[in-house]
């Protein structure tokens, strides 16, 4: 045999080689037919099966499915699978592509699953608290016409209800911003689509939400522009059209949302944009209010940024006006030819934008001033007001804020702080009130209320002088002078009433006595002791015996403080307090203070102003007010009710008054005798020239003006200035005049005011009576004695001779009331610029003091008396210019 023979396997080798006697077994089993093979057998060749070489690698066949077991003669069949996928039977790309089935089903899963998804979520949605700045409301202050005057707080709103918002305003702005509002869930899938696809179109930019959106928007969320943000709009828009009604959301919304110019909510926009109410607007402005809506500040035609009108945006604005109105008449709001009239008409007239005043100016100063009347009379705690929503109808007239102010302006020209050290600090306070009724109509409080918080108007602790002189007329015509026979505290039974034409001496240095006739007693300041009262007459002037009236022209001291001792201070006060002024503001009222008939008190312009009033109205005081009506929504906080109370009676009311118009004809006021209508006043200067009054009324109108200087900080002190902050300081030189009197700029300043505001409707001052009281002498002065024969008993019908022996109730010499004719004025004349010329020479007795010498005359005036005046005419200042109390700043006893 060939060496390459096969050999034969080792196996046969054995098996030939196993004893003869036993059987080998049969053969294996011939293969399947080709169609029988699985899908995982292995093939050998085309007819044959590879046997398993091993149970282990059979098992791992099994498991990958390699081989299947057969069932009577026939192959398992395979399991299939829940998601087919990838597909099997399938090859390259077809097997990745899912179904129609797989696509229609996973589509339907995706739907349940959101659906549920978004089930669960309105479920756990609740309704948040409302934003803190969506309530938030600002108090709106207006003027006494009913128009805005300013707003106050974080945001411009005021909520109304539903029914107080016009149905025109609601109809508009549901067509212009969401038609299907009353219908709609909340949402309008419609509508947000439609806004998607108009984006990617590169249409402007929408929005797409319905008014229930944006209500939520503005009461529960921010205005985040993130997908989160949106979605929890979405189911809170759902789930509060389902648990409120539409016309509480079309409520929240109409009072929520923004305008523009700050202005939130329709109460404000109409006022803002308007200066009206929502009630009193016109389709065409409401027209424009509503197209605000889709964008604030876009469609306001005037720059919000510079506050001017231009010509951009006015076309833009006018665009949307038209556009809005056109929708109104795809909605069925208006028809075509209602459209067409509107535009006819023209676009409506805006109102510029106004700076946020809020506190500047005189703003702050009323703000104030009827805030603390609120929290006084109204009922409402402190802070109540910080809560917003009120609406604060004032009494405060614009027009005269602003002459009052344009007068005081005028006053302050003439002083020039750089170059006169006595012209700064100079500050004015004023007010005006109407009479028989209280109504605070116009006050100044100061250069403006960032710069100087105090309101000189209300209190500003100045001393009034002798402005403060009608009130002890009032109370020796009232209440009488004591009897000096009696106790100090005396009834009416014990007093006696004066009359005007009693008599008192007016003498420099005179001697005050106490009601009993004993010398008036006080301390020494300097060393302690007990010193006669001595009192001083302005400028050292001496008129000898004069009446009241004629020492009311000339505002002489002497007579006033005797007759205040002789009424007694106290009973002075009362009269004060029931005129109108503040006890508090009083200061201390003693029979050891006699300079209190002088005016140490410290009211204030407004108090003053009321006070005088009250003579004005023939005796009938009212309180003074700022506050006509507080509202919150429909309710009424408040409302003024008068309340007027007969403080004195017409005849001595009409007395004083009778004797102020006789300051204005022959006294220390002439210089407004001319001023076109009827006025009485009254001039007052206080001790060291430290501060000058003039407070003066018609029948329409009492007006207070006060002038002093005083330092308000210490960065307000120029270099140089060692000042205390708050102190007084003489006026003498100040805007270049010898002495600022209450005849000067004071007064100037008073006719400026009164001259602008008048009203012509100003009537004729009641007639005095031409009887009342009693004429009496006081002690000091020489009241004539009756002459009588000691052998003849007077008859009880005495002849008409014997009759010219008794004793007259006038004076024998009576001084002269008669006004010297004044001098030609110069050039500087004015009423701001007093004239440089003297007065004229003192009357009979030197009673004139040079006070009736040239309007605003300065320099002194006065010279020797006419023939038969006992006294020397004493040099007169400007306007005959009174003087204040005397003992240092008035009360250093």
């Amino acid at each position: 045999m060939s060496e390459h023979r096969r050999k034969q396997p080792p196996g046969r080798g054995r098996r030939a080689a196993a004893p003869s006697g036993r059987r080998a077994g049969p053969p294996p089993p011939p293969p399947p037919p080709a169609d029988d093979v699985g899908v995982g057998d292995t093939l050998s060749g085309a007819t044959s099966e590879r046997p398993y070489g091993s149970r282990a690698e059979a098992r791992r066949a099994a498991q990958r499915g390699g081989t299947s077991r057969r069932r009577g003669g026939r192959p398992e069949a395979r399991r299939k699978r829940f998601i087919d996928y990838p597909r099997s039977g399938h090859t390259g790309l077809r097997r990745w592509m899912p179904s129609w089935r797989q696509v229609l089903g996973s589509a339907m899963a995706f739907f349940i699953m959101l659906v549920g998804l978004v089930g669960i979520a309105f479920a756990m949605t609740d309704i948040p608290s409302q934003n803190a700045v969506a309530n938030a409301q600002s108090n709106t202050y207006y003027w006494a016409d009913g128009s805005r005057m300013t707003s106050t707080g974080d945001v411009n709103r005021r909520i109304l209800q539903l029914e107080d918002i016009p149905q025109e305003v609601q109809d508009t702005v549901i067509a212009v911003e969401n038609a299907s509002f009353w219908d709609d869930a909340g949402i309008d899938p419609v509508g947000i689509g439609r806004a998607m696809l108009n984006m990617a179109r590169g249409g402007d930019v929408q929005s797409g939400s319905t008014i229930t959106q944006q209500y939520v928007k503005n009461m529960y969320l921010s205005s985040d522009q993130t997908l989160s943000r949106k979605f929890r709009e979405l189911m809170l828009s759902v789930k509060v059209g389902t648990v409120q009604s539409k016309e509480e959301i079309l409520q929240g919304y109409l009072n929520t949302s923004c305008f523009g110019r700050n202005a939130c909510g329709i109460q404000a926009a109409s006022e803002t944009f308007f200066k009206k109410n929502p009630d009193e607007l016109t389709t065409s402005e409401i027209a424009f209010l509503a197209g605000q809506l889709k964008g604030p500040s876009l469609y306001d035609p005037y720059d919000p940024e510079t506050g001017e009108l231009t010509e951009e945006r006015q076309q833009r604005a006018e665009e949307r006006w038209a556009t809005v109105l056109q929708r109104r008449v795809d909605v069925g709001q208006l028809t075509t030819a209602q459209r067409d009239e509107i535009i006819a008409e023209g676009f409506p007239e805006v109102a510029a934008p106004t700076p946020a005043v809020i506190r500047a100016g005189q703003i702050g100063y009323l703000l104030d001033l009827v805030d603390n009347y609120i929290y006084a009379n109204t009922g409402l705690e402190e802070g109540q007001l910080d809560e917003g929503g009120y609406a604060i109808h004032t009494t405060f007239d614009k027009t005269m804020m602003d002459q009052m102010e344009a007068a005081v302006n005028e006053s302050m020209e003439e002083l020039d702080p750089d170059e006169r050290p006595e012209d700064r600090y100079v500050q004015f306070g004023g007010a005006a009130v109407v009479p028989g009724d209280g109504a605070i109509r116009a006050i100044y409080g100061g250069p403006g209320y960032e710069e100087h918080f105090m309101n000189n108007a209300d209190s500003p602790n100045v001393q009034v002088g002798s402005t403060f002189k009608p009130f002890v007329l009032a109370a020796a015509f009232r209440d009488g002078v004591r009897d000096p026979d009696e106790p100090p505290d005396q009834g009416n039974s014990s007093r006696t009433p004066l009359s005007p034409d009693s008599v008192y001496r007016s003498e420099n240095h005179l001697v005050i006595q106490q009601y009993n006739g004993e010398t008036l007693m006080v301390d020494d300041e300097e060393t302690g002791e007990e010193v006669p009262w001595e009192q001083e007459n302005f400028e050292g002037g001496d008129q000898g015996d004069i009446t009241l009236r004629q020492a009311t022209n000339v505002s002489a001291n002497s007579p006033f403080v005797q007759l205040g001792m002789d009424i007694g201070p106290a009973t002075v006060a009362q009269a004060a307090q029931d005129a109108g002024l503040l006890e508090d503001s009083l200061g201390h009222v003693s029979e050891k203070v006699p300079t209190f008939a002088l005016g140490v008190s410290t009211p204030g312009p407004i108090r003053m102003a009321n006070a005088y009033s009250t003579f004005a109205a023939s005796g009938e005081e009212n309180e003074p007010y700022s506050l006509t009506q507080l509202l919150r929504g429909d309710d009424v906080v408040w409302e003024h009710e008068e309340k007027p109370t007969q403080a004195f009676t017409s005849d001595v009311a009409d007395t004083v008054t009778g004797m102020l118009e006789g300051v204005i004809q022959e006294g220390s006021g002439t210089r407004a005798k001319d001023i076109g209508f009827p006025v009485a006043g009254k001039t007052g200067t206080t001790d060291d020239n430290k501060s000058a009054w003039f407070v003066g009324y018609s029948s329409e109108l009492s007006t207070a003006i006060g002038m002093w200087r005083s330092p308000d900080s210490e960065e307000d002190l120029y270099e140089g200035d060692d000042y205390d902050v708050g102190e007084f300081l003489p006026m003498y030189e100040t805007a270049g005049l010898p002495k600022i009197t209450g005849g000067s700029l004071p007064l100037g300043t008073w006719m400026s005011f009164m001259s602008a505001a008048s009203n012509g409707e100003e009537d004729a001052f009641p007639e005095p009576p031409d009887e009342l009281g009693t004429i009496v002498w006081d002690e000091q002065a020489e009241s004539p004695t009756p002459t009588q024969t000691e052998t003849e008993e007077p008859s009880e019908e005495p002849s008409e001779e014997e009759t010219s022996e008794e004793p007259s109730e006038e004076p024998s010499e009576e001084p002269t009331t008669e006004e010297p004719p004044p001098p030609t004025p110069t050039e500087t004349c004015g009423i701001f610029n007093p004239c440089t010329d003297g007065g004229a020479s003192g009357g009979p007795e030197g009673t004139d003091q040079g006070g009736t010498g040239d309007p605003g005359g300065t320099d002194e005036g006065g010279g020797t008396g006419e023939p038969g005046g006992t006294t020397e005419g004493q040099p007169g200042g400007a306007e005959g210019a009174d003087r204040g109390n005397d003992g240092g700043d008035g009360g250093i006893f």
